[in-house]
């Protein structure tokens, strides 16, 4: 029989909480969103007693009335006389908040009259910060597709894999826009040679073959290649005895384009050829 377990779902507005839950529902958990303060004791009574909720989450955020002032004391209290239950608090960063509303249209919580909605999302901000730090689990959201947030979701929550074959992640990026979040592992390919300094192979990817023979083709990186190919068929299998269902791999060049694509690619092909599920994302390959 599965532990009981019951998630607070909640964050800055924006960031993702309705596609968790949804995910968070997926996986087996009991949801309910937008539930009133007062009633957290009676669900949490509820859920001790209930088969139906073994799992379950709820959602719930600055729009319940109270919420930044009176949920910490509440948090606290509950974990204080031993019940089961933790945290995930979402967050994202203030550009990718207004990107998200703007394509969305919907009013932020706090934008009321004229207040500009940066300042809104910085108010939420700061209302939310001793919440936040009450947290098990936080989960930067800027760079996550609903895909990556249903992964990171099952990633934690799932309590197994139910027989699926690892999945893994293969993210290239450049250094110069920032390493992503949520890697498991990171891959500096920066002393590889380098294609932007050679004029008639600038303006390719790392998805050009004229590009990735340039940069593994050579001896020393055939050498790494085999060393670092051989490294992660000794590793992969060992992740996988503990349980973990989803990695993600990130290889970095400096702007994204070429060696940590062309890298990307060829790992994502061998691991493929033994046997993984791999989704390749290429986050700055259009970036300059």
């Amino acid at each position: 029989m599965k532990r009981r377990r019951m998630v607070v779902v909640t964050g800055m507005s924006g960031s993702g909480r309705s596609a968790a839950l949804k995910a968070f529902e997926d996986i087996g958990f009991y949801c309910v969103d937008n539930l009133p303060l007062p009633l957290l004791p009676a669900f949490i009574d509820f859920a001790q007693r209930s088969e139906e909720a073994v799992w379950s989450a709820i959602g719930i955020d600055i729009r319940e009335r109270g919420f930044a002032e009176e949920f910490p004391a509440r948090y606290g209290g509950l974990k204080a006389a031993g019940h089961d239950i933790e945290m995930l608090f979402l967050e994202a960063s203030d550009q990718a908040l207004i990107r998200r509303y703007s394509e969305t249209r919907r009013p932020h919580t706090l934008a009321k009259g004229d207040t500009p909605l940066l300042d809104a999302i910085g108010q939420e901000r700061k209302a939310l910060a001793e919440i936040r730090m009450q947290a098990d689990r936080i989960l930067e959201t800027t760079d996550y597709t609903v895909h990556d947030l249903r992964q990171a979701i099952e990633r934690y929550y799932a309590g197994g894999d139910g027989g699926r074959p690892m999945q893994i992640t293969v993210v290239t990026f450049g250094y110069k826009f920032g390493a992503p979040y949520d890697l498991d592992l990171l891959f500096d390919l920066r002393f590889l040679p380098n294609p932007h300094f050679v004029p008639e192979l600038k303006p390719l990817t790392g998805e050009d073959g004229r590009i990735r023979d340039y940069v593994v083709s050579g001896p020393a990186s055939q050498d790494f290649l085999k060393r670092f190919l051989d490294f992660l068929a000794y590793l992969l299998p060992r992740y996988r005895s503990e349980g973990k269902s989803y990695l993600t791999l990130g290889f970095g060049c400096t702007g994204g384009r070429h060696r940590s694509v062309s890298v990307g690619l060829v790992v994502a092909g061998r691991l493929r050829d033994l046997g993984y599920e791999v989704i390749v994302k290429h986050r700055d390959i259009m970036r300059t």
